[in-house]
């Protein structure tokens, strides 16, 4: 077990870096974009001209034979919620690994939160979740919860994102801003990934590796399952075999894009030799983009 004050130094440490690059970027970006999003059904009512048509409820309208509106009211505060992928597979980088960039980003996302006042949960996860934070707001909770996002010792190692997902929808009941951080090395998981979505706004945010999608000439080589611990050894110096690997490292990532953009789920891309700032910066600029039209 790490010393406290070897914790609190690393907590700090990070709060310091992403705090410099929330301010300025995220807070203003932050508040436009999913500040008032969370709303909850109020009531039903005869439709007036001018409504939003949008709003019509339909059933209730082909019952009484004249148009009805759906009425929402805003929520005050938003629930956001940080759900990290912990499995093995993370622990993978050649420079620092995935898990490292995912600790920025939830950390930068966390700190955006409590400064727009503003309740923080979460969820770490790998073929179950394993720890579940509901949200709160303060300083002093969220602390905590980065603590225990940077020192926790999973219990598995494998992922399995069907299966957390699914188990997920059942826990979080109120409308949510919910930013799933994985390598996304797994099945498929449109399914609960498609119901999560019917009632909270969805983010993936992707951790990938250069090496993963691209690997060098380093002779022969074993490749390691992080997961699995299977090993597989492979001449790197076979320009054919590197042709190859990055072809289908290219593909899978290309399916997964095509997936979430049929979902109409937003996807941000990090990588762990790249601030996470200009994926952010591209991925606010989008959603505003979408929200004037």
């Amino acid at each position: 077990m790490p010393k406290v004050k070897e914790i609190i130094g690393k907590v700090k440490k990070l709060e310091i870096k992403t705090n410099k690059l929330v301010e300025g970027l995220m807070c203003g970006n932050y508040h436009s974009v999913f500040k008032g999003r969370g709303i909850e059904f109020s009531e039903v009512r005869e439709y007036i001209p001018g409504d939003d048509i949008r709003t019509i409820d339909w059933k209730v309208t082909a019952r009484y034979n004249s148009p009805f509106v759906k009425e929402f009211i805003e929520e005050r505060d938003l629930d956001i919620y940080i759900v990290s992928d912990v499995s093995a597979s993370n622990n993978f980088g050649h420079k620092k690994a995935k898990k490292e960039i995912g600790f920025e980003i939830s950390a930068a996302l966390m700190f955006s939160a409590l400064k727009n006042n503003d309740n923080v949960g979460m969820c770490l996860f790998t073929d179950r979740i394993e720890r579940f934070f509901r949200p709160k707001k303060g300083r002093k909770h969220l602390l905590a919860m980065l603590r225990e996002l940077i020192y926790y010792e999973p219990k598995y190692r494998e992922t399995n994102i069907t299966n957390s997902l699914a188990h997920l929808s059942k826990i979080i009941k109120k409308r949510s801003v919910i930013f799933i951080i994985s390598d996304y090395v797994s099945g498929s998981f449109e399914k609960p990934l498609k119901f999560l979505k019917k009632r909270h706004d969805v983010v993936l945010v992707k951790l990938s590796d250069a090496i993963e999608k691209e690997i060098p000439d380093l002779g022969y080589v074993f490749l390691e399952d992080e997961e699995t611990g299977e090993q597989v050894l492979v001449n790197t110096a076979d320009e054919n075999f590197r042709n190859i690997y990055k072809a289908q490292t290219t593909k899978t990532n290309d399916d997964l894009l095509r997936k979430m953009k049929k979902l109409k789920l937003d996807i941000i891309q990090l990588n762990t030799d790249d601030s996470f700032y200009a994926p952010l910066r591209k991925f606010f600029a989008l959603r505003k983009k979408r929200m004037v039209r």
